[in-house]
């Protein structure tokens, strides 16, 4: 039922972003008067289709993208018959070069005001919810990457790159994780020490076995939920009690009560717990995972922002072209060797798996706007066989007067063809090697 619902999610996001991609092209096609012979979702086999008009209108059975089939255009589908007549007055080649340019930017603008629009009502509806900084009082735990970074338990993170730390998830920014020179400025035993951000930080995280945060909060916190039958139930565990301390040792935050239940697995601990305005000692069995079956509830607060639809505006469209910033800060550590590659690469499998195994509106449709910017900044990538290619040849045609040969065309179509088809190889390749090792 999980991978229901991750391919669920990862088909349903892909087909109205893929929708909509292929509708703006479709439509400023339509607007300059070209002939537009097929509108599809997904690629063959067909699944549906219905010819409207002109038009064919088609759901394909793999929903890994779609394609708009414009007359007199060299495309993916390489139909280069028509091209050997004169060009007709509907066909793509016969229209001026900055309509041809507006029709293969129609599915970029697209993508990038749908982003836009999501992040706004996404913003408006639902605020923003953060831990403030201050609320932090504990400082933060490291895991062993942190620890490698620097960072040790109960360090006060006070700045970013220099600028004081409001909301505490501004630790995980992409301006600090991908520019060059980053650093974080923490207070440690009543000194400020700055620790750099190493440039293979991302690669590291990328790693499977490393993907929870490098650093966390130090939580305090109490009994929440006691599972019915646990160990901890029949310790005598109760919700809302406060655990202060395991086999005498101090257990007020919850790293240190993981630590002491793993380091106490399979064994049986006393605990000393506040309940109300009494102390309690309890004996607990400790399983082989390290548990003893209860939830726990921090005991930080956090915030929530709302936002006005005039505030909602600018916040979800700085939001939306942050993702645009960091896919280029993103393949500028790719090209100079700080990230592999195929840690950063993902296919289908891994965007599934973004989506998870669970269904959250609000999640789901934030992945999608992210997706809807990566899109369209992949698309624009100047690529042949991608919208980018065209809108490359079509500048180069609007500045120097001269039009590249449609055998130039369709030859650079063949090459973008191979070089799209093996990325695509290559990401899904990379899916399933990550999820078998």
């Amino acid at each position: 039922m999980d991978i229901v619902i991750m391919v669920a999610q990862l088909i349903l996001g892909l087909t109205i972003l893929v929708g909509l991609h292929e509708l703006g092209h479709m439509l400023t096609a339509k607007w300059f008067g070209m002939r537009v012979e097929k509108y599809a979702i997904g690629f063959p086999p067909k699944v549906f289709s219905k010819k409207i008009g002109e038009t064919e209108y088609m759901l394909g059975l793999i929903p890994l993208g779609g394609f708009v089939k414009i007359s007199g255009m060299v495309d993916e589908s390489m139909d280069t018959e028509a091209l050997k007549e004169e060009p007709k007055p509907w066909e793509f080649r016969a229209k001026p070069a900055w309509q041809r340019l507006i029709v293969m930017m129609g599915g970029i603008i697209v993508n990038v005001i749908t982003g836009i629009v999501i992040y706004i009502f996404l913003t408006y509806n639902y605020g923003e919810s953060y831990l403030p900084a201050q609320e932090v009082k504990y400082g933060v735990v490291p895991n062993e990457i942190g620890k490698e970074i620097g960072f040790q338990t109960g360090d006060k993170i006070v700045a970013v790159n220099g600028k004081p730390l409001e909301k505490f998830n501004d630790v995980y920014s992409l301006d600090a994780l991908l520019d060059r020179g980053s650093f974080y400025t923490v207070e440690r035993n009543g000194e400020q020490v700055k620790i750099p951000v190493p440039v293979d930080l991302m690669d590291k995280l990328a790693d499977k076995e490393e993907r929870m945060l490098f650093v966390q909060p130090r939580q305090p916190f109490m009994v929440d939920m006691v599972v019915a039958g646990s160990n901890a139930a029949d310790a005598g565990l109760k919700a809302g009690d406060f655990i202060l301390s395991v086999n005498g040792q101090g257990a007020r935050f919850f790293d240190e009560f993981k630590q002491l239940l793993e380091k106490n697995a399979g064994k049986q601990i006393t605990m000393k717990v506040e309940r109300g305005e009494e102390i309690v000692d309890l004996k607990a069995q400790v399983e082989a995972d390290g548990t003893i079956g209860f939830q726990q509830k921090p005991l930080l607060n956090y915030a929530t922002k709302e936002y006005s639809i005039g505030e909602a505006i600018p916040a979800g469209t700085e939001q939306a072209f942050g993702v645009i910033t960091a896919n280029l800060k993103g393949f500028g550590k790719i090209f100079r060797g700080e990230v592999d590659a195929s840690k950063a690469v993902s296919g289908p499998i891994g965007i599934a798996q973004i989506f998870g195994d669970t269904f959250n509106w609000y999640k789901f449709w934030s992945i999608t706007a992210m997706l809807s910017m990566v899109l369209a900044f992949m698309n624009f990538l100047p690529i042949p066989a991608l919208d980018g290619g065209h809108v490359m040849f079509l500048t180069y045609e609007m500045i120097s007067g001269r039009k590249p040969s449609d055998n130039f065309l369709e030859n650079a179509q063949k090459v973008g063809m191979v070089l799209l088809l093996g990325l695509m190889a290559f990401a899904i390749f990379n899916d399933v090697f990550k999820l078998i090792f």
